[in-house]
């Protein structure tokens, strides 16, 4: 009786997930892990080199920089809480993540994404200010200013996040204790849930659609704007060398919100779609952006190229 009762307790509240991977795909994972292996090296190299560059040059400490480290501070934790546990189970095949340590990862894959989309939304709010007002930049963007402008991001994301692991942490997991997944998320752990989830999943759609979803409709109302002052420009040339500032960040907004909405559209409506093709989405979310955001700007700010050259220089 104490043997079931143990089993029981265990069944309803697991001490381990054991994560699945890419399912269909686990005769590959060897071979998929080397691309995931190099992106991640790439990811580390390339934002801790930004960072440096950033903190070196001096020119650099602009509000649209500062705010780009503030994005490569987080895509630095968000990828070294998710790749190493996903790189040991492509290799060593060990699957088992403890409970609280599972509900760690998903609330730190949250939030930091969350603080990701403010950050993008801070530097498009620049990008408005430096072009609409470009006479008043530097006295509505002050040291000051850009502070709290991060540290609010910073606490929106934690604050609005944390519920989500106490949401998880007292449910009956009576289905299954394997995660169909390569780490810890949250519509991937509600799967396993055998009571009613409906209050939780829609506190889950609120807090995406008051965090990313809001970001995103903000930051398009900033470049339709721009876009109007752009266009009352005098000169071509005037219009294109305004429109070349806005570059990078384009393709940063792209490259995180792309795959950031499918992930979304695929976990909670795509039913028909394959498991494999969830998991490898939401696998991109979290791989592409953080190595191509240092890889962008480093191709298309020519400050950034020349501060990496005179790192280079002085470490030489």
């Amino acid at each position: 009786v104490c043997i079931m009762l143990n089993y029981n307790r265990t069944n309803l509240h697991p001490t381990t997930f054991l994560l699945l991977g890419i399912p269909g795909l686990e005769a590959v994972h060897i071979w998929i892990s080397i691309p995931f292996c190099l992106v991640y090296i790439v990811s580390l190299m390339g934002n801790v080199a930004l960072l440096l560059i950033v903190k070196t040059d001096h020119k650099l400490h602009e509000p649209m920089y500062l705010f780009l480290c503030m994005l490569s501070v987080a895509d630095l934790i968000l990828t070294s809480s998710t790749i190493p546990k996903i790189l040991s189970l492509f290799w060593f095949n060990y699957r088992e993540i403890h409970f609280e340590v599972c509900l760690t990862q998903m609330y730190l894959i949250h939030s930091l994404s969350t603080m990701e989309s403010g950050f993008i939304l801070a530097m498009a709010f620049d990008r408005y200010i430096a072009i609409c007002h470009p006479l008043r930049h530097s006295t509505i963007l002050t040291p000051g200013v850009i502070v709290g402008f991060g540290l609010g991001i910073v606490f929106r994301g934690a604050v609005l996040l944390s519920p989500h692991p106490f949401l998880l942490r007292w449910l009956s997991y009576c289905r299954t204790n394997v995660i169909s997944h390569t780490y810890c998320e949250f519509m991937a752990l509600i799967k396993l849930v055998c009571t009613e989830t409906k209050i939780r999943r829609a506190y889950s759609l609120i807090v995406a659609f008051l965090t990313g979803g809001l970001d995103f409709i903000l930051i398009i109302c900033s470049y339709v704007l721009i876009l109007f002052t752009v266009f009352n420009l005098p000169s071509k040339a005037a219009r294109l060398k305004t429109l070349s500032t806005c570059v990078s960040h384009v393709w940063v907004i792209l490259v995180f919100y792309t795959p950031a909405f499918f992930s979304f559209l695929t976990h909670r409506f795509g039913h028909r779609i394959a498991p494999h093709i969830h998991i490898f989405i939401a696998n991109i979310y979290l791989l592409i952006p953080p190595m191509m955001n240092p890889v962008i700007y480093g191709v298309k700010t020519k400050r950034i190229r020349e501060g990496l050259f005179k790192f280079l220089v002085i470490k030489c």
